[in-house]
């Protein structure tokens, strides 16, 4: 019997489908905007379906996606929109914890876009102080690149509280991060650093089990949360891309999906969930799992 940590799956996306709305570079953001109270919906759906914990709607609040945009003077409101959401949802479902949300600069999986440490430790940590306060742990989000984890921690840490930090790797080789290291030069960073656990998150499923081999080296609590997209598109790497330039998977059932996890778990993970793609439905088939195999989620 192990205890197992259950996140939620991928708030952007699942925004997206319920929305129906044409995504825009502000992804989430817009929809926090346009459809007040759907944040919150989503959290408590996830919170009904079995996880424990709510990432705020936080990841792509940057000053750099912000700009030229008619919300650029709005950075720490919208940060407060998406704390608000969370807490409003785990009040309503009456337990939980909140984790907050950072995101890359600039783009997501573009490890040569990350600015100079002396640039990007500040822009984080403006971020991990709004959000700490109103948070029970810090969550850096598709980290690509060993630079980025260094700058990150160095950013996150000092609030105090647990930050847990997310990788992101190769889709065809997960032994490497998306910058192309190896996913094992950022186990020393993540626990010289200050990280209170280490993940794997938006990758394919089948890139994950690479990566936690070399996550087990380390004596941090570690897991994964995988996307159910087919692949990031070129048009994604663009600048101002759009999520409807990537196509989610086909065979993405939430049983499939919780084949994966319960690998992962036998494997020694005792962190999972959901990012890109992974609904309700996904989380609340891998809770049933979990729980089956006598597992405790906390």
């Amino acid at each position: 019997m192990t205890d197992i940590t259950l996140l939620d799956g991928g708030m952007g996306q699942e925004l997206v489908h319920r929305a129906g709305d044409k995504p825009t570079p502000l992804w989430s953001t817009q929809i926090m905007l346009d459809h007040p109270g759907m944040v919150t919906q989503v959290h408590r759906d996830f919170y009904a379906a079995g996880a424990t914990i709510a990432t705020t709607n936080s990841y792509a609040i940057h000053h750099d996606r912000l700009a030229e945009t008619p919300v650029e003077g709005a950075f720490s409101a919208l940060h407060q929109s998406a704390l608000y959401e969370a807490r409003t949802a785990r009040r309503e479902h009456g337990s939980g914890r909140i984790a907050g949300a950072i995101g890359p600069l600039r783009a997501s999986y573009r490890p040569d876009l990350h600015p100079d440490a002396d640039e990007a430790v500040p822009l984080f940590a403006e971020i991990a102080n709004l959000l700490a306060p109103a948070c029970d742990l810090l969550i850096c989000e598709t980290v690509a690149s060993v630079a980025h984890a260094r700058d990150i921690l160095a950013a996150s840490v000092p609030t105090g509280l647990p930050v847990w930090l997310a990788l992101t790797v190769d889709d065809q080789d997960g032994s490497r991060l998306r910058s192309g290291e190896p996913v094992s030069e950022a186990v020393p960073v993540a626990a010289a650093g200050g990280a209170a656990a280490i993940l794997i998150n938006c990758s394919t499923p089948e890139a994950i089990g690479p990566a936690l081999d070399a996550l087990a080296t380390s004596t941090l609590p570690f897991g994964a949360y995988a996307n159910g997209f087919e692949q990031i598109a070129d048009g994604f790497l663009d600048d101002k891309p759009t999520v409807d330039s990537l196509s989610a998977r086909r065979d993405f059932t939430p049983a499939l999906y919780a084949d994966h996890v319960m690998r992962w778990v036998a494997s020694g993970a005792t962190i999972v969930g959901g990012c890109c793609e992974v609904s309700p439905a996904h989380i609340a088939e891998i809770a049933r799992r979990l729980r089956a195999d006598g597992h405790v989620i906390v």
